[in-house]
């Protein structure tokens, strides 16, 4: 009999993972050392953050392919040198005081250790997790969504006692320690297996196993019209959440006049909702399906949209920034799952990779975007009333992707895979 591994060890790796790589969320941290020790501006800083979130998405795009070629094990391995390389190679940018050499390593090595690490454990996840999708991709994005609130206080009190590159050489080795770990452990099941109880379940009768809709590649999964529906939702999601992140200090000052250190701590509180909306809305969407969930982060984001430039109070304008960032987690979270209901598990990495390429392009546009709304209007208010028609469209695609799934279960496509739908 063959040894089955234990798949909540199994989450419990992906978590590991992705705790270490999300620690980018904390890169602000940095931010003000930096510039006072290099006198580097605003800007010039900010800009390695966004180089990393870029090559996050063109590294899980490209490298998809090997995640699904040499399993999770070599692709884990793989992400551990990139990130700890990255991240001590960063130290050494401190060191000799070199801009550009901090956007090499922390940008572009480290951002492709973040592609590939965070895309590594979702594919053997939905495989192990056949009876609950959601709330086992769900584990480890939300691992991505908390790791700011661990790694924050840790990076600010290294920098305060060793310096800043030391603290990079610190982080760099302890995270390649971690992914490298975890991922020694990770691999699919065996071909067929099903939890113990979840296959009783099925063979009893009791309990049905969820159909795919396709089972396709890759290369397949983007000639289709659902495809691009996913990437557009997550667009948006993911535009409109980030601009949010951005600005969030700012605009509640401004729109709900809370006073600076107010407006910081509900900032610090934005990044526990984002995490719990990952594990949240996931686990949900196990019960109600996919396409309510998506549904549902919508119509939610236009009523919170239209309704905050006229929040005044203090308290009803962060409850709806905080339901905002449920969903803007939640979006990151129940992707992979979804993917997993319309492509099938065969290439799910590389697909998952491809349509994260939405968050690099969100990751670029959200902030570029946001600044220049608030120039050209003025104030926050318009910016958000563009936010809530946006969330509109995403509504709309939201309801296309329905009627498409519907029509595929019908079994009115004439070919395996079509190219139109």
């Amino acid at each position: 009999m063959q040894q089955v591994k234990n798949r909540w060890l199994i989450a419990a790796a992906a978590v590991g993972i992705h705790i270490s790589i999300g620690s980018v969320y904390a890169w602000s941290v940095f931010t003000k050392p930096l510039m006072k020790q290099f006198g580097w501006n605003l800007q010039q800083v900010s800009l390695t953050f966004s180089i990393a979130i870029l090559f996050l998405g063109l590294s899980a795009a490209f490298l998809g392919h090997f995640v699904e070629k040499h399993g999770p094990r070599r692709s884990g391995t793989l992400s551990a040198i990139f990130f700890g390389l990255g991240i001590i190679g960063s130290g050494l940018a401190v060191k000799l005081g070199s801009l550009p050499l901090l956007y090499l390593f922390y940008g572009v090595l480290g951002g492709i250790g973040l592609g590939v690490g965070y895309i590594t454990p979702v594919s053997s996840l939905v495989k192990w997790f056949p009876d609950r999708r959601g709330l086992a991709t769900g584990l480890a994005i939300m691992g991505f969504g908390f790791a700011s609130l661990i790694s924050s206080p840790i990076m600010a009190r290294l920098i305060q006692s060793v310096g800043i590159a030391e603290t990079f050489f610190v982080l760099g080795s302890v995270y390649f320690v971690i992914i490298f770990s975890a991922a020694q452990y990770l691999s699919p099941p065996p071909e067929g297996w099903m939890p113990r109880g979840f296959q009783a379940q099925v063979e009893s009768g009791a309990k049905k196993v969820n159909q795919d809709l396709s089972q396709l590649t890759a290369n397949e999964a983007v000639k289709t019209r659902r495809f691009w529906y996913l990437w557009i939702m997550l667009f948006i999601n993911v535009t409109c959440g980030i601009a949010i992140l951005s600005v969030a200090s700012p605009m509640a000052q401004e729109i709900a006049g809370m006073t600076p250190i107010a407006a910081a701590t509900m900032v610090g509180l934005l990044g526990l909702f984002n995490g719990a909306g990952r594990i949240g809305w996931a686990s949900v969407s196990d019960y109600i399906g996919r396409p309510n969930v998506y549904t549902a982060f919508f119509v939610l984001q236009i009523i919170a949209f239209f309704l905050l430039p006229s929040s005044t109070n203090a308290l009803l304008f962060q409850v709806l920034l905080f339901l905002i960032m449920t969903c803007y987690g939640g979006g990151f979270a129940s992707i992979p799952a979804y993917i997993g209901d319309l492509f099938g598990t065969k290439q799910l990495g590389a697909i998952h990779g491809y349509v994260l390429t939405a968050w690099s392009a969100a990751g670029l546009a959200g902030p570029i975007f946001t600044s220049w709304l608030r120039e050209t209007t003025n104030s926050y208010t318009g910016t958000l009333y563009v936010f809530a028609v946006m969330f509109c469209a995403a509504l709309t695609v939201s309801l296309l992707i329905r009627l498409d799934i519907k029509r595929l279960r019908a079994g009115n496509h004439p070919r395996k895979f079509d190219l139109a739908g």
